[in-house]
């Protein structure tokens, strides 16, 4: 700020062309090539470079607005460096004539020598920073370094070679491959057809002079004539490994010998069999065994079960017989004290038949006791009979459960799914407790997509409370790895009508290769894909509807398996 001051001029100085509406200036210390040689006087005197923002001094000699500010920051009385007078900052002014001059000359552009384009300096850096004609011509230069279009390349290249660089020389250019006409990355092309390529031509691995496609490799091994294979009889004890092509000779030359493995082969299994009749027969003995001991114990489970009911008072019982033990005999004890004072005093009171009442008593207590033990035994057993049982019922309805969904499930991409309940299930959608319901999977084919449907019957999205929604879902499967992906196929959905007349209602679209539903499933299942307007309430719930009957409906799912080849 103080340089400033000595030099009288305002903090900012204005660098608008009020006739142009343009910012001219250039960026200083910079070597810019001009088209004529610089003369003298467009040369600031201290930095020796074109002036940017002249100012002259009193004794006539022009620097740039920077350096004469750094002239007085070095010396609080600056001199001039040409003629060593002192600089007044009175006499210090803004050279505008000066300045118009230097911002008129003509400097080439800043791709030189390769460019032969000629710039006006007070444009040079709107050539670079702005919307100006001359940066049309810096978009246009073929002698400027541009960046490669191609992703993955970082090269900076020439414009006028760009083209050629983006067809021939990127690493990153797409190319296709001449084999199976895959379009990819350059610079993975040879590794893609050494390792990828299924249409690769490579030589047969036996030597065979053929020349096959990769992807035919196994097959072509199934006739290859030079491929060493085990000779057909190997299975009865020929270890003879021999070339495809001289298997025929081996056989006419063995013939002998494989009968009589042949032979051999057969005698053995004939032991075989015998011993495993007679290992089948002892099994079916110790089978009929263990019925008869399960029989045994069903009968017994039972008579127990009827022995438990009929004394299930009887914990009860020896709970209080047992409570009584202590005063039996603190009772046999007094007994036995009145039996000696009689014996001492020769009394005419015979006790005995109270002592043997009081050993009856003992003996059905010490009865008590050993049927209370036995029968805690038995309750034991009982619990874990129930265990078993439990277990086994469990058992028995996870299978039953997977039977039937097993023989309702369909491999021909076609599913019919039957909906009981509608008004009770609608109900159940409308009040939030369970808004859409999935059909069971089924299958383009044995080893094809894993499919479902999924519907809402109170509606989503623009259907929700005045249609039914159908949606078609695309399931994780366990060949997924093996189909092609994503999805393709063409998809029916189908409200089938219960009158026999075949007015069904009846959507179709073709699966969307974009749309995230239908790539591969990376959760249990993608994203649902369908009608959220599929079929009306008005039309279900009419005087007319033949759609629902008996408060069921049918659903018809159809996937076109048109060019889908099974695995």
């Amino acid at each position: 700020m103080a340089s400033e001051e000595f030099m009288g001029l305002p903090n900012s100085f204005p660098r608008q062309n009020s006739t142009s509406g343009i910012s001219l200036d250039f960026e200083p210390d910079v070597d810019y090539h001009f088209v004529e040689t610089l003369q003298e006087r467009y040369k600031c005197a201290y930095c020796h470079l074109v002036l940017h923002s002249p100012h002259q001094t009193g004794c006539g000699h022009r620097f740039c607005q920077h350096c004469i500010i750094s002239l007085r920051e070095l010396n609080p009385v600056p001199t001039c460096p040409v003629d060593k007078e002192t600089i007044k900052g009175h006499e210090v002014f803004k050279d505008n004539c000066c300045k118009r001059e230097v911002l008129n000359l003509q400097v080439f552009c800043k791709n030189a020598p390769g460019c032969k384009s000629k710039i006006i300096l007070g444009r040079y850096q709107n050539m670079m920073l702005f919307c100006c004609m001359a940066q049309d011509h810096l978009q246009q230069c073929l002698f400027e370094c541009v960046q490669c279009t191609n992703d993955g390349c970082h090269d900076q290249i020439l414009r006028k070679d760009l083209k050629d660089h983006l067809i021939l020389h990127c690493k990153f250019r797409e190319e296709i491959c001449q084999y199976c006409n895959t379009y990819m990355v350059s610079v993975n092309l040879k590794n893609h057809e050494k390792n990828d390529c299924p249409d690769f031509p490579v030589p047969c691995l036996h030597n065979c002079s053929q020349i096959i496609l990769k992807k035919e490799i196994d097959e072509h091994f199934s006739v290859c004539p030079e491929a060493e294979v085990d000779c057909p009889y190997k299975q009865y004890g020929c270890p003879v490994k021999i070339k495809r092509g001289k298997l025929a000779e081996h056989e006419n030359a063995a013939l002998k010998e494989h009968m009589l493995q042949i032979l051999d082969k057969n005698s053995k299994l004939e032991e075989q069999i015998s011993d495993l009749y007679k290992s089948l027969e002892f099994k079916e003995f110790k089978i009929q065994q263990l019925a008869d001991t399960v029989k045994k114990c069903e009968k017994e489970f039972r008579q127990f079960a009827q022995l438990l009911s009929k004394n299930s008072n009887l914990m009860v019982n020896t709970q209080t017989l047992a409570s009584h033990i202590d005063k039996s005999v603190w009772l046999e004890t007094q007994v036995r004290q009145l039996i000696q004072m009689a014996n001492q005093q020769q009394s005419k009171f015979d006790l005995r038949p109270l002592l043997e009442t009081i050993d009856n008593v003992k003996q059905k207590i010490a009865f008590m006791e050993t049927y209370d033990q036995r029968l805690g035994v038995l309750e034991d057993q009982s619990n874990k009979h129930d265990v078993h049982i439990s277990i086994h019922k469990a058992q028995l309805n996870k299978n039953e459960e997977r039977f039937k969904l097993l023989e309702s499930t369909c491999y021909n991409g076609k599913l019919i799914w039957k909906i009981m309940d509608y008004k009770m299930k609608k109900k159940e959608a409308m009040e939030g407790r369970t808004v859409s319901i999935f059909s069971h999977p089924f299958y383009t084919s044995r080893c094809g997509y894993r499919l479902c449907a999924r519907a809402y019957l109170n509606g989503d999205g623009s259907g929700k409370g005045t249609h039914v929604s159908l949606y078609f879902v695309v399931m994780k499967g366990e060949f997924d790895s093996l189909l092609p992906w994503p999805f393709k196929q063409k998809v029916t959905l189908m409200l089938l009508d219960q009158s026999g007349k075949k007015n069904h209602i009846v959507e179709v679209f073709k699966a969307d290769p974009h749309s995230s539903s239908f790539q591969r499933p990376d959760g249990e299942m993608n994203i649902a894909s369908g009608c959220p307007k599929f079929v009306a309430h008005a039309v279900l719930e009419s005087a007319k509807n033949t759609y629902v009957k008996d408060d069921t409906l049918f659903l018809k799912v159809v996937v076109d398996l048109t060019d889908l080849e099974e695995l």
